[in-house]
């Protein structure tokens, strides 16, 4: 998943399939803060979203998002080239202004008040302190690595004694919430509270990742004694702090069998974690020469959710801890030649867009839809849509694809959706809307 999604449009689709299976869903309850506890709606926040963007943590307040997430997956803890978790204030490698340091105005805060000098937590870290204090059910969870951030996992999973100090560095820095001082924020204790658990995003063990990623053909049996090393110091831990509930973990995983095989031993590792987010999209990318789904329910012989969710049934995943990747963006092609709908035509490059070419939110996309320039198409028997100008064509998934996914997450049992990422949804959370309506059947 993406430490800038940047880097993930210029690599070939690394997904496949994995969706279908059984098991009725579990009877909806709802806790004290509101959710629907049968499914998880994990979103990620992502660290970098405050700036261009201007997309808070207190957004997800305002576009009703809150109370509707079970977990936001904040997005990203880097490793460092000794194997440790860490932050700090260097460029393309950690940003604590952003984590925790960067003060909000009383328009920005969640709880309304502006923050002080004084206070040794301010920025995300602060924010998200104070909408779980409004939304008590809701979990937090620091997602390690992604596209750009997984470049040392390989070299802090080696060993036993790599491991261990890896892990007990993460909980330290996030769980125990130690952070480094910063002028006036941070300290001993500064974020405790903050994260409820665990997010591994290794970007892949065992195959290829971004560029500078190292890999390993151990990676395999490096990655289920990482999960196991990081159940038991968490486990141990909430005992040691007489906690009630565990600190959760989970991980995202890839859709192609090739990648699964290479790097996850499925049965194993699923025991250790509480779920996994299966990689729903990227299928396709706008750096291939032809358009193409990035995202489709299901695609005879292509990259598909379906066949995503199967991969990992086959291979011994229990439906219940399977949550479908969903995009909250699209991806896209100019120079569209051959006619028709577009799809699986030639084109000449990424069609140009806000933030990074071929890649855009799908915030910008509903405004391309709506303005009649655009026809949309779709996929029904699929299960996805796309949009097209006759040069320039979008996929991507709208409520109407979500619906159709939602529908097949309740009948197949899965344990809930995720979404890349929650800055891309409109300012009204559309997206996260219809998820929330689909997985309640409404």
């Amino acid at each position: 998943m993406r430490r800038s999604m940047l880097g993930r449009l210029a690599v070939a689709a690394c997904s496949l399939s994995l969706l279908t299976a059984f098991a009725p869903a579990a009877v909806a309850q709802a806790d004290g803060g509101g959710h629907d506890r049968s499914y998880k709606k994990v979103g990620y926040f992502t660290q970098w979203g405050v700036y261009g963007r201007d997309f808070q943590v207190q957004d997800l307040k305002a576009n009703g998002s809150a109370g509707k997430l079970t977990h936001i997956n904040y997005a990203f803890g880097n490793v460092s080239p000794q194997g440790r978790c860490f932050t700090g204030n260097v460029p393309g490698e950690a940003d604590a202004w952003a984590d925790y340091v960067r003060p909000l105005d009383a328009a920005n805060s969640v709880d309304g008040v502006a923050d002080t000098g004084e206070q040794p937590l301010a920025g995300n870290f602060n924010q998200l302190r104070e909408l779980k204090a409004e939304h008590p059910g809701l979990k937090v969870l620091i997602s390690l690595g992604g596209w750009s951030w997984s470049t040392h996992f390989s070299d802090a999973a080696l060993t036993p004694a790599s491991r261990k100090a890896f892990v007990e560095s993460c909980i330290d820095l996030y769980i125990k919430g130690n952070l480094p001082q910063d002028g006036a924020r941070g300290g001993a204790g500064a974020a405790a509270g903050v994260f409820d658990g665990i997010d591994l995003d290794w970007e892949w063990p065992g195959s290829a990742g971004d560029t500078d990623t190292t890999y390993r053909p151990e990676d395999k049996q490096n990655f289920t004694a990482l999960v196991k090393e990081f159940r038991t110091q968490l486990d141990a831990y909430a005992r040691s702090q007489k906690k009630k509930t565990k600190y959760e973990l989970s991980a995202f995983v890839p859709t192609a069998p090739a990648k699964i095989d290479a790097g996850f031993d499925v049965r194993r590792i699923m025991r250790d974690l509480d779920f996994v987010t299966l990689q729903g999209y990227d299928f396709h990318v706008s750096g291939e020469p032809r358009t193409a789904q990035q995202s489709a329910l299901r695609a005879r012989g292509d990259f598909s959710v379906d066949g995503t969710v199967d991969a990992w049934l086959r291979r011994g995943a229990p439906a219940n801890k399977l949550v479908m990747g969903m995009p909250f963006y699209g991806q896209g092609w100019t120079g569209v030649s051959g006619g028709g709908d577009g799809m699986g035509q030639p084109a000449t490059g990424p069609a140009p867009a806000t933030w990074a070419a071929g890649y855009e939110d799908y915030k910008a996309l509903k405004k391309l839809a709506d303005s009649g320039t655009y026809t949309i198409h779709r996929d029904r028997r699929g299960g996805h849509a796309w949009l097209f100008d006759g040069t320039t064509l979008w996929t991507y998934d709208d409520p109407q694809v979500l619906r159709a996914k939602t529908g097949y997450i309740r009948e197949h049992g899965l344990g809930g959706a995720m979404f890349w990422s929650l800055d891309a949804d409109t300012a009204d959370g559309e997206l996260m809307t219809a998820v929330d309506r689909g997985l309640r059947g409404r």
